[in-house]
């Protein structure tokens, strides 16, 4: 195969054909790549260069780029279009990639040329971006090892090389112990209360059967809204312990865990930190594990009353109305939804009914066009899947400032979940500007027949929080890709625009935009919103607290000098339950085993995140709710009937927050935003507990 036919090696400007490439593209493309960056390694490491951006940089980028690009591209069909060949491919692969990384942080060479860069005299003269992506090399490349020496630096290669592999097995665990589970019903009466486009969505082709999967669209739906209890307790207990050793022994990720603790423990202290949160630590805005473990249980102590008061009305519901004296969490979202529509009188499939497909995407366009002041167009590009749909993102004097791909819908083959990742970043080349191409990925209800895609309001808001971190790649204003947002930003803070965006799915003006009956096509009535936001922290208490156990079991098992064995990993788990849980559930259940989060996605030691990033979105939404209020004082109505979609505090944060990427620290971006350090009030207000909400 010629390497000129390889749609992987096409150059950086030019858009990909996703639809061309296959498993046999990838080892031929990245070995070639991997040639030309490992020659522009040596040839920037050369001392004899000058000690500036254009001789060292520049060069360096303009080959590895398109080496990260189509790693990028290998990595992201591995986990839409998942097969065999495509995996075998892409493992292949795993290891020669995960070496050149290495390599390159234990570069004594060219770590020493981004020394002479920082100590270049002009230094103080360059952008800000150019400063940024040197500082953050320099602090990269001691904690990729740079300094260490003899048996030291063997071994943290070693390391690297292997925890890149058992990520990997832990994510392929999860998609093939989910994907190979199944139950086949033959009696629709099993489905009784479950909503009937769910049900079709389950049957089996030419037969009367419907097929259950752990994929959301059916797991979720069943666990609402089934009446049959041991249908949800089998299916309960089927996801609970997916990956472990109560399932098929090949799946399961008991070792892996173990390994994976193991290899990140030995290598902290390799690097000269206690533990492995103190590594991860050195890149976020929280100084210290203490700090992290504080903050969660200051919030804890705050949630846990409002979680006991939930908890103890759903069961004083389940006996009374429904009868079930012993409720478990098998029953949970079943007697919630049940409780929801007796207090707020209405059910999520009802609101369902108005959230159709095509008018959910117009309507975030909307939102996106109303705040940022940029439109979103469809257009025609070569996806990996008949399911993909894009857009191009366009400025306001015309110009196209990157391309949205969409893959929004849940099958076989597909890694669960949603999520964000960019196949190319924003960077200036001389003149010329390289737009960001950004991937978002759900696993949402496909449509039924001829009948347009239903989706849930919290679907509606996983779509707008993904969304939130596509625009953090789309509406980038950096010039240097080494300081975009997914490159730069702390990780505690990533989360920021994406919680911030949720907000604007309870905004009125903002439904109208959303809503079109599937069979009307009317628009949400006020009266079904007004009993959707009176219920809006409906059971707030429980979710966050739930929230607070994952966060702290994260912390607290990386925050060891040792790695743990799975019993000591699951007695950890049982002390953070014993904190700050109000619902326990049973000795059978393996969450750990499916916690991609943290044992392959990256969130090891930095789960809590999401609740401190969700600190830093609700004060900043709060931001939008005073310009609305000021609004309201002045009466304009056109003002008004905008509620919280305020162009003017919608273009700072853009110009903020979003442009800024991470030119600055997080911290100094949100000042600059908001005019002072972030406070947990909003948070608190948003979800209802505060003392006036008790």
């Amino acid at each position: 195969m010629s390497l000129n036919d390889n749609p992987l090696l096409v150059p950086i400007e030019a858009l990909i054909n996703y639809a061309a490439v296959k498993p046999e593209h990838i080892a031929p493309a990245m070995t070639e790549m991997l040639e030309r960056a490992k020659k522009a390694v040596e040839q920037a490491a050369n001392p004899e260069l000058p000690a500036t951006w254009e001789a060292i940089v520049s060069p360096l980028d303009t080959v590895s780029e398109p080496l990260w690009r189509a790693w990028s591209v290998a990595g992201h069909l591995n986990s839409v279009v998942n097969t065999p060949e495509l995996r075998d491919a892409y493992n292949a692969m795993l290891v020669p990639i995960s070496e050149f990384s290495t390599w390159v942080g234990l570069h004594q060479g060219l770590y020493q040329q981004y020394q002479r860069l920082r100590a270049n005299p002009d230094f103080d003269q360059w952008t800000p971006a150019r400063k940024r992506v040197i500082e953050l090399a320099l602090r990269d490349f001691k904690l990729s090892g740079v300094e260490l020496e003899g048996e030291a630096r063997k071994r943290y290669a070693e390391l690297s090389e292997q925890q890149s592999q058992v990520s990997q097995k832990f994510s392929e665990n999860v998609l093939d112990s989910i994907d190979k589970w199944s139950l086949v019903l033959d009696d629709t009466k099993r489905l009784e209360g479950v909503p009937e486009d769910v049900i079709a969505s389950l049957k089996v082709a030419d037969a009367e059967q419907w097929k259950l999967t752990l994929k959301m669209p059916c797991y979720l739906p069943i666990m609402q809204y089934a009446q049959d209890r041991e249908l949800r307790h089998t299916m309960y207990r089927a996801y609970a312990t997916t990956a472990s050793e109560q399932g098929d022994p090949d799946f399961d990720n008991s070792g892996l865990i173990e390994q994976s603790l193991s290899l990140r423990a030995e290598e902290s202290q390799l690097l000269g930190f206690e533990h492995f949160a103190q590594l991860r630590l050195q890149t976020r805005m929280a100084d210290s594990s203490e700090e992290v473990v504080g903050f969660l249980r200051q919030l804890a102590q705050r949630a846990k009353p409002f979680a006991e008061k939930d908890l103890k009305e759903l069961r004083a519901f389940a006996e009374s109305e429904l009868g079930l004296k012993d409720l478990q969490p098998w029953d949970v979202a079943y007697v919630s939804e049940k409780l929801r529509e007796a207090r707020y009188a209405y059910s999520e499939d009802e609101v369902k009914q108005y959230l159709t497909e095509p008018r959910v995407m117009k309507g975030l366009f909307h939102v996106v066009q109303t705040l940022f002041g940029v439109t979103l167009e469809d257009c025609e590009v070569k996806g990996w899947h008949p399911d993909v749909r894009a857009a191009a993102v366009i400025g306001t004097s015309g110009e196209k400032l990157g391309y949205l791909m969409m893959d929004l819908y849940a099958r076989p083959g597909k890694q669960g979940g949603a999520w964000v990742d960019s196949e190319r970043t924003r960077k200036k080349h001389g003149d010329q500007v390289q737009s960001p191409i950004v991937y978002l990925t759900c696993n949402f209800a496909r449509p039924q027949g001829d009948r347009p895609a239903l989706w849930t309001h919290d679907d509606v808001i996983t779509l707008f929080h993904e969304s939130g971190h596509a625009l953090h790649a789309l509406l980038s204003e950096v010039d240097e890709a080494g300081a975009s947002a997914f490159s730069a930003v702390e990780w505690d803070a990533i989360e920021l625009p994406s919680q911030f965006m949720e907000n604007f799915c309870w905004e009125w003006s903002v439904l109208q935009k959303l809503t079109a009956h599937v069979e009307s096509g009317e628009h949400l009535p006020r009266d079904l919103f007004d009993r959707m936001t009176a219920a809006r922290n409906f059971q707030s208490g429980m979710q966050t607290v739930r929230q607070i156990e994952f966060a702290l079991f994260d912390i607290l098992l990386h925050s060891r000098d040792q790695g743990l064995s799975i019993a000591e990993v699951l007695t950890q788990l049982d002390q953070v339950r014993d904190e700050v849980a109000v619902m326990r559930p049973p000795s059978w259940h393996r969450f750990p085993h499916s916690f991609s989060h943290l044992f392959a996605g990256g969130y090891g030691a930095g789960y809590y995140s999401y609740k401190w990033a969700e600190v830093l979105s609700s004060d900043a939404f709060e931001a939008f709710e005073e310009a609305a209020e000021r609004s309201a004082e002045s009466a304009h109505e056109a003002a008004e009937a905008l509620g919280a979609l305020d162009r003017e505090t919608g273009l700072r944060f853009r110009k903020e927050i979003l442009a800024i990427g991470g030119e600055r620290p997080a911290a100094d971006s949100f000042k600059a935003f908001r005019g002072r350090a972030p406070r947990m009030d909003a948070l608190l207000r948003h979800s209802g507990m505060t003392d006036k909400q008790k």
